[in-house]
């Protein structure tokens, strides 16, 4: 695999390393600390570190190597904006859990296989608003957007209206240009019938005028010639 590059930020990033592995995590400190634009501010493993640690610490990204996240760093909608960005490396080519972690806050998700420049590489984008996955998995992404985008279509499609044969007589009259007082005439119906008529078949097709109502109504296939 190809190392992830990208521009180095303005100041530092303010890194803090959550990570169970031991050697890995002091690897990691090693390698951050090299270099100027890295500001290793805080690392533990998962079962010593605290909400209030990381609070204190004013990162800016946290790597984890264990999927779920530990409570501390775990965000949610009203939390999202002001948490750290979080990036799992060592993480397994599983769509389940890749979908998992970026419903989770995730930013960056990096496989078993990725190198130390790589860890890097990730980091920096990620500081920078990016975010890094495996191409392995970003068309899981799609696949999620575009069925996500498919299902808000199909639930936003409004039922179509099911007008009586009457009714349907009525638009077709309303179409035609005719007033209430014809449209009563020509059906055989008092003129307070014909106005509760369209009064319903407004709401039906959520229409604020008779001439929308008819256009609401052919667009939802109903053949009404004028």
């Amino acid at each position: 695999m190809e190392p992830l590059t990208g521009p180095a930020p303005a100041s530092p990033v303010r890194v803090f390393l959550l990570i169970q592995n031991r050697l890995l995590r002091e690897v990691l400190v090693r390698l951050f600390r090299k270099r100027s634009d890295f500001n290793v501010v805080g690392e533990s493993s998962p079962s010593d570190a605290t909400p209030l640690a990381l609070l204190e610490s004013s990162c800016t990204v946290v790597i984890l190597d264990s999927f779920p996240p530990v409570g501390c760093v775990g965000v949610n909608a009203e939390t999202r904006a002001n948490s750290p960005k979080m990036i799992f490396i060592g993480m397994e080519c599983n769509e389940r859990q890749f979908m998992a972690a970026v419903r989770s806050g995730a930013s960056g998700y990096l496989l078993k296989d990725v190198s130390a420049a790589d860890v890097v590489a990730a980091v920096r984008s990620v500081s920078q608003g990016e975010a890094v996955c495996p191409p392995a998995l970003s068309s899981t992404l799609f696949r999620f957007a575009a069925q996500a985008a498919l299902e808000t279509t199909v639930d936003g499609v409004a039922a179509r209206p099911d007008l009586t044969l009457r009714q349907q007589q009525l638009v077709s009259l309303v179409a035609r240009g005719l007033t209430n007082k014809e449209i009563a005439r020509h059906l055989n119906l008092s003129e307070f019938t014909v106005r509760n008529h369209i009064h319903r078949i407004l709401k039906q097709v959520d229409a604020e005028s008779r001439s929308e109502a008819v256009e609401n109504l052919r667009l939802f296939g109903y053949s009404i010639s004028a």
